[in-house]
């Protein structure tokens, strides 16, 4: 268009410019952060919206990331927020679990960043070596309502997943993880955490940490690489279906209704080059809430007899085995014989879906506490969740007066608002009554050791115990867990089958189970796997009619001083090894398929050692139960050959000669 006419020449630079006046928003300030070791890069945006990326060495991993608070009254935080103050700072401390589960001192070294907006939001980043973490914090009075969080995340193309694909919000988070193209998710997959990404050799894994009061976080797909965080809505109405299982009905149109003050969830993302560093990484307890506890002397991790898994199968006795007073002193007796701590009473001890305050005919509970008291071993006490809510605070105080050590509450399946609370609650409640806890028919762990040490453990995980009606758990299975949902925190597997199959001969039993690969395979898993209230699986008489392995299993710490992985391949191998005072422990298991893998001894201190070993028989690729018990005298550097069969294993205990 050409203006002959000067004067209307200038009316329309004057319009374009109030138009540019009037859409334009003020540029985004831009900030950066880096790990400690300089690897990690996030650059964050604070303007329209806010978004933040990550480069690993340079090479983007995570491409784009939006984040906001949707409040009650629909109002996005975290769009066109002005900002106040942006904090850079570091933290540099070491932490000393109280329940080591994976180290006995943890280093918490990273770089942080704190942007305060004018509206009373925050935003908190940490960048660690092996991760990074961010968080909402608000500064609002009286009562926020937070109808949604945004959190879409977009990773380069070609980017894979480890995904654990779930069909509701319902759910005990049991899940295989399936091997997915990212490009392939859409809103029709759901996901819950923690999910295991890998981009341009990088693995990035997304979990959480620290949720309170407030509902757990889960992924759908978005297709072409991208996905949306989803979280269950607030509850409005239940229903009980038999007399364990509580469905949400109704929903608000809210996801929390919190207090306007307060942090909100660490959404955290485990960055490691090798698959072995997922395993060593500590980021969830360190963005943990702090010990809440002052008199912690009284939680003791050990491990505990079980009864479900076998079925109560015991046999060559004089007594009919079930849920009666006799069966349950034959666990005491083996565990006490054993140096077991525990002994678990599972379900059916008391009249379901009436109260867990008595015990059925034939069961007498406060009278197994004392039995069990005289030959130092404690009992657990299996609870549906919802029938222990009830009546919490009549049950703690009575199991205290029987003598029970701890519970294990089962079936909650959710992880929204009002179910997140329960777990806080429950542990407080327990840890006022010196009740250890364990969660079952849960979601991950989020850190809450830290905060609750008498929360030893959990399940939300795809465990032994499907073995019983199903195929799933294979050696594949059991070398992709440790790499994903154990990196979250302590995992209750249930280890212990001493009737082993190999690939061809397996097939499930519910009341005379078995495990899937070769008795020193099931063994390893006691050094692979942290869990400080680790079950023993089997039937007291299978152990000892294999009183060898159980002679050795029952040595094997549940706490830890330190871990270094040896190497690793998800879903294929691992070999790793653990340290207690001056012993280390080493552990290998391999997939289906058979190989080699050489154990380096360069982490011993130098000096002499004795290695007690048990390995693959010769002829274990034949007959899973055969096995080799050996011990032999290494030094310090030496390389060791371990040979594998099919679905095989390896375990030695080192320990040095004085």
């Amino acid at each position: 268009m050409i203006f002959n006419n000067p004067g209307k020449m200038k009316q329309l630079f004057v319009f374009l410019f109030v138009l540019a006046g009037i859409n334009a928003h003020p540029a985004p300030a831009v900030y950066k952060i880096s790990s400690p070791d300089g690897k990690i890069a996030v650059e964050l945006s604070a303007g329209p919206d806010i978004r933040w990326s990550a480069t690993y060495q340079n090479s983007e991993i995570i491409s784009s990331v939006k984040a906001g608070l949707v409040s009650g009254d629909g109002r996005l935080s975290g769009e066109n927020e002005s900002v106040r103050r942006a904090q850079y700072g570091k933290i540099d401390d070491v932490l000393e679990p109280v329940v080591a589960h994976r180290h006995s001192r943890i280093e918490d070294k990273c770089n942080t960043l704190r942007i305060s907006f004018r509206s009373g939001l925050a935003l908190d980043f940490r960048v660690y070596n092996d991760g990074i973490a961010y968080r909402f914090e608000t500064a609002l009075k009286g009562e926020l309502i937070v109808r949604d969080e945004i959190s879409e995340l977009k990773f380069p193309s070609g980017s894979f997943s480890y995904y654990p694909l779930e069909e509701r919000f319902m759910s005990h988070n049991e899940r295989k993880y399936i091997y997915s193209s990212l490009d392939t998710l859409t809103d029709i997959h759901l996901a819950s955490l923690p999910v295991l990404f890998t981009t341009k050799g990088i693995n990035i894994l997304l979990t959480e940490a620290d949720i309170q009061d407030y509902p757990g976080m889960w992924l759908r797909g978005m297709g072409s690489g991208g996905l949306r965080a989803v979280w269950p809505p607030c509850p409005e109405t239940e229903e009980l279906r038999g007399d364990r299982d509580v469905f949400v009905t109704g929903a608000r149109d809210y996801i929390a209704s919190t207090a306007g003050s307060r942090t909100f969830p660490w959404r955290a993302f485990v960055i490691a080059e090798n698959d072995g560093r997922l395993i060593e990484s500590e980021l969830v307890y360190k963005l943990a809430a702090p010990l809440r506890l002052k008199d912690t002397g009284w939680i003791k991790p050990g491990k505990v007899a079980w009864d479900w898994w076998n079925a109560n199968n015991i046999y060559g006795v004089d007594f009919r085995a079930g849920i009666n007073t006799e069966t349950y002193r034959y666990y005491i007796d083996f565990a006490a014989a054993n140096g077991i701590e525990y002994i678990i009473i599972d379900d059916g001890w008391y009249p379901l879906g009436e109260t867990v305050l008595k015990s059925v005919p034939g069961m007498d509970v406060p009278e197994l506490c004392r039995y069990a008291a005289e030959r130092n071993v404690g009992v657990i006490l299996w609870v549906a969740w919802n029938l222990f809510w009830d009546e919490i605070d009549e049950a703690v105080a009575l199991y205290e007066k029987w003598g029970v050590k701890g519970v294990t509450v089962d079936f909650m399946q959710r992880d929204d608002q009002k179910i997140v609370n329960f777990y806080h609650e429950a542990a407080r409640k327990t840890a006022e009554h010196r009740l250890l806890i364990n969660f079952h028919g849960s979601y991950k762990p989020d850190g809450m050791i830290r905060t609750w040490p008498n929360a030893l453990t959990r399940e939300g995980v795809m465990g032994l115990e499907n073995n019983k009606w199903s195929s799933d758990i294979t050696p594949s299975h059991e070398l992709t867990i440790p790499f994903i949902r154990m990196v979250a925190g302590p995992m209750d597997f249930t280890p212990g089958a001493m009737i082993n199959m190999g690939q061809s001969e397996f097939h499930p039993l519910f009341n005379r189970p078995s495990s899937q690969g070769t008795r020193a395979h099931q063994m390893a898993l006691y050094v692979l796997y942290e869990s400080p209230m680790q079950m023993l699986c089997d039937s007291p008489v299978n152990y000892m009619r294999e009183q060898e392995c159980t002679d050795f299993i029952v040595k094997i710490p549940v706490v830890w001083d330190d871990l270094l992985v040896l190497d690793a391949k998800i879903t294929e191998y691992l070999l790793l090894a653990r340290r207690s005072g001056n012993d280390w422990f080493a552990g290998a298991i391999t997939d289906w398929t058979a190989r080699d893998l050489e154990l380096d001894l360069s982490f011993l201190p130098e000096g002499e050692y004795r290695m007690e070993i048990f390995c693959d028989g010769i002829n274990a690729d034949r007959h899973a139960q055969d096995y080799r018990h050996l011990t032999k005298t290494v030094r310090q550097g030496e390389k060791l050959k371990i040979n594998l069969v099919s679905g095989g294993g390896w375990l030695a205990k080192i320990s040095p000669i004085k």
